[in-house]
């Protein structure tokens, strides 16, 4: 009987490979996976290079994700942060493909570097690495700001690490006055926050709109009660205020609304109060609520100003609406806003008029500064209280705590260097055949040796140590016998080349301010110390590989492999230039800045 059982079976066997013929798929066969010819492939998917974590606690996580393949098998898939391990994974479900995430808790302030290796069966590893900062938590620029809304790819609040409601499909425009975006409105699209904590007796608003007529009526900031009466266009204006704008033939008027809980009033200034939209200029709008009056301004200018009874009441008023009247006050079409917005902040007291014109010139209308030198790409002043950019309008990411000096080369103020300190900036548009930087610095030897201007690529071997020099620059100071011998190391894109003076890029580490600059084109490079040439030599030409970002007074992230960490030195006047600057420019710029 077992015979036949077993015959039976292999009859069973030998019918399903037929039939698996006859329907055309391939009967199971062995397949020989071929020679290992390659190393591992690794990719990070979060966090991306650049990224920047904003919470309100000094430590946080970082949910870390990756993927790794391997043509034939996976080994091991490791982790590290900041050149630690703290992770490792052998165990693969599919041995030639491993997507996995890894929770890290003990993110502090500063920038990281983030290192996921794939080792497969043979010892054939690769890596892949990204830097990201975690800021440290957003603190108020001015007295009373109690939201702020820069919208740099999120809609996130800083004062409150807090994220709006999002209604509709807002976006960003992909410019801005400061920083890296702007919000752009669309149809049926608002954001709405809880009004828990911004309300008070007195309220102001400011922000920059770059106008679009389209719709030609619209709501911009709303803090309305309900309306029981008209719950599909809602209008009750008996407390809160409304923020709004109206056709005005073919431009586009402001008008402000508070109600005082008894009535309303009107804060509408005609002709003053028009704007001519589809411009491509951005236009700064503010007003102000107190208990005896309220003030509507545009560009820093008083547009409309009157008196208010009793001040604001604010009964019912539990949500703000921004870029739309949706869903509090609708009952004269004031839909949503399609215009850019940007730098929203709500204060907790009336802003005067000097104050709002302040805030105009520290955000500066979005790169309004015009290059005073040919060639010049990037200009840090350092005047303004706060590290913007200002051929761009972009502040600048800090890391650590680098504050400001109380005096100046130029100006009223400086940076002042600080233990694990830095600033960093995006090089896109700063980057060419040529290149030249020119400075102030005001030396602090102690530490002995720093990183003053670097423009590197990553180094994923080394990680915690990077030392790549193949391509970008590192300018940097060392100790010389109690002075500071300043360097240069240029990559070409097969190695690096040295620009040390030696004796004569030497300087004494007193209290005086001395002038830096360094010139790079395509067939030498130059270090000038107070105008006088330091070093000098031949040079093939720069390579940018993998150089995303520039390092202002440190060498972190991609050149700490020789301790060239931050520099606790005063800087001034740092302008970059997309030109090899002659010794006769670079000695126009110390005469100016004399």
């Amino acid at each position: 009987m077992k015979l036949i059982n077993k015959f039976f079976l292999l009859l069973m066997l030998a019918g399903i490979a037929l039939s698996c013929e006859r329907e055309g798929i391939d009967p199971i066969s062995q397949v020989d996976p071929g020679p290992d010819q390659s190393s591992p492939e690794v990719k990070i998917t979060f966090p991306l290079e650049g990224s920047v974590i904003k919470v309100l606690e000094a430590v946080t996580s970082v949910n870390i994700k990756f993927e790794a393949a391997d043509d034939i098998e996976l080994a091991e898939v490791s982790v590290s942060f900041d050149g630690s391990q703290i992770a490792s994974f052998q165990d693969f479900i599919d041995y030639r493909r491993y997507v996995g995430e890894f929770l890290y808790e003990q993110v502090t302030d500063g920038m990281h570097t983030i290192t996921i290796t794939a080792t497969d069966t043979n010892g054939k590893t690769n890596s892949a690495t990204v830097n990201f900062t975690k800021e440290p938590a957003y603190t108020p620029l001015y007295a009373g700001e109690v939201l702020y809304m820069p919208f740099d790819g999120d809609f996130i609040d800083l004062v409150n690490i807090k994220q709006p409601a999002v209604v509709g499909s807002p976006g960003f425009a992909g410019e801005s006055v400061v920083g890296l975006d702007a919000y752009k409105g669309a149809a049926e699209s608002y954001l709405t926050y809880p009004t828990e904590g911004l309300l008070g007796n007195e309220f102001s608003a400011v922000f920059w709109m770059k106008v679009n007529a389209t719709p030609n009526r619209a709501g911009i900031l709303v803090i309305g009660p309900p309306d029981e009466a008209n719950p599909t266009a809602p209008n009750n204006r008996t407390s809160g205020f409304r923020f709004f704008r109206e056709n005005a033939g073919g431009e586009q008027r402001f008008k402000l609304n508070v109600g005082r809980g008894d009535g309303d009033s009107w804060f509408d200034g005609g002709d003053a109060a028009d704007v001519v939209p589809d411009t491509d200029d951005w236009h700064h709008f503010a007003f102000t609520i107190s208990s005896t009056d309220a003030a509507v301004y545009i560009d820093g200018e008083i547009v409309k100003e009157d008196v208010l009874d009793g001040g604001v009441d604010w009964t019912g008023c539990d949500i703000l609406s921004i870029m739309s009247g949706a869903p509090r006050f609708t009952g004269w079409d004031h839909f949503s806003d399609q215009s850019f917005m940007d730098e929203l902040r709500i204060f907790n007291r009336k802003l005067s008029q000097s104050e709002i014109r302040a805030i105009i010139a520290t955000e500066g209308g979005g790169g309004s500064y015009t290059p005073k030198y040919d060639g010049e790409t990037f200009y840090l002043g350092f005047n303004d209280g706060i590290f913007r950019e200002l051929v761009s309008g972009q502040m600048v990411t800090v890391v650590g705590t680098p504050g400001f000096a109380g005096e100046g080369k130029v100006g009223a103020d400086a940076y002042a260097g600080a233990a694990d300190s830095y600033l960093t900036f995006s090089t896109e548009g700063l980057l060419g055949d040529e290149f030249s930087a020119a400075f102030w610095m005001k030396i602090n030897p102690d530490p002995n040796r720093a990183g003053i201007l670097v423009i590197g690529p990553p180094d994923p071997d080394n990680p915690g140590a990077e030392n790549k020099r193949t391509s970008g620059f590192r300018f940097f100071r060392e100790d010389a016998g109690g002075e500071q011998r300043f360097k240069l190391n240029a990559g070409n894109g097969t190695g690096d080349n040295w620009f040390d003076g030696g004796d004569a890029a030497d300087v004494v580490p007193d209290d005086e301010w001395h002038h830096f600059a360094f010139s790079i084109s395509g067939s030498k490079c130059a270090v000038y110390i107070d105008g006088e040439v330091a070093a000098e030599g031949d040079f093939g030409g720069i390579d940018w590989t993998d150089c995303s970002s520039i390092s202002i007074m440190s060498g972190a992230p991609h050149f700490t492999g020789w301790d060239h960490w931050s520099d606790l030195s005063y800087m001034d006047e740092l302008r970059l230039f997309n030109k090899a600057l002659t010794q006769e420019e670079i000695g126009q710029i110390i005469a100016d800045e004399n």
